[in-house]
């Protein structure tokens, strides 16, 4: 069906993608067989771990993929918690931890700890405030994690919210924090340790100029 002529360019065109598709799975699957399993063990029944997984392995072949630099996304849904808020992230953050705790391990394993590094990133946080289902609704500044050899970690980059309702850190009344870093500045940090070079962050990043730090450090 793929090789059928529709007479369509753009039906002909999505059908060579798919081809393409075809053929990269096929040379990525010989790839991973052709080398040992990871040692590293991942935790079961945890689909941010299954995905950090391949990942892990994808970074194993890389020379016989012919990659270099590469960029990976991997996601865990769940967390829009307008309802039973501290049960469901008590499990999510459970796996998030177990999961990113085995990709380190991996990398360490596979001698790259110092080249991978991971990074979460959410559209939005969530209110201090809960709701009347135990839950809480949508905010804006929040927390993230960067794991990997190269990061300086073990402390916080930023200001800590004061913890108070219409306190100097709520955009309101229900604890919505106002954000001490921009992403701009996050996303430049790990841009320029990626290899992005200072004259090409403003094209990448226009909103950076508006910030006096272009980098965090973190990296």
């Amino acid at each position: 069906m793929l090789t059928f002529d529709t007479g369509l360019t753009l039906i002909q065109a999505d059908d060579q993608i798919t081809s393409n598709a075809y053929g990269y799975s096929a040379v990525l699957q010989s790839a991973v067989q052709s080398v040992a399993p990871l040692a590293t063990v991942f935790p079961a029944n945890n689909s941010l771990a299954t995905q950090l997984q391949q990942i892990a392995q994808v970074i194993q072949v890389r020379a016989a993929l012919g990659t270099g630099r590469q960029i990976f996304f991997a996601s865990l849904d769940g967390f829009d918690t307008h309802s039973n808020q501290l049960p469901i992230q008590s499990g999510l953050l459970t796996q998030l931890s177990a999961a990113m705790n085995a990709f380190y391990l991996a990398t360490q394993e596979l001698n790259v700890s110092q080249q991978v590094t991971t990074f979460t990133m959410s559209d939005f946080a969530r209110a201090l405030q809960p709701n009347s289902a135990s839950g809480s609704d949508h905010a804006w500044g929040s927390h993230h994690i960067v794991l990997g050899g190269a990061v300086k970690g073990g402390q916080l980059y930023g200001s800590y919210p004061t913890l108070a309702l219409a306190g100097p850190d709520d955009a309101g009344s229900n604890g919505r924090w106002i954000p001490t870093t921009a992403a701009a500045q996050y996303a430049a940090t790990l841009a320029a340790w990626f290899g992005v070079g200072d004259s090409d962050l403003n094209a990448v990043l226009p909103v950076l100029p508006n910030f006096a730090t272009r980098n965090l450090g973190f990296v």
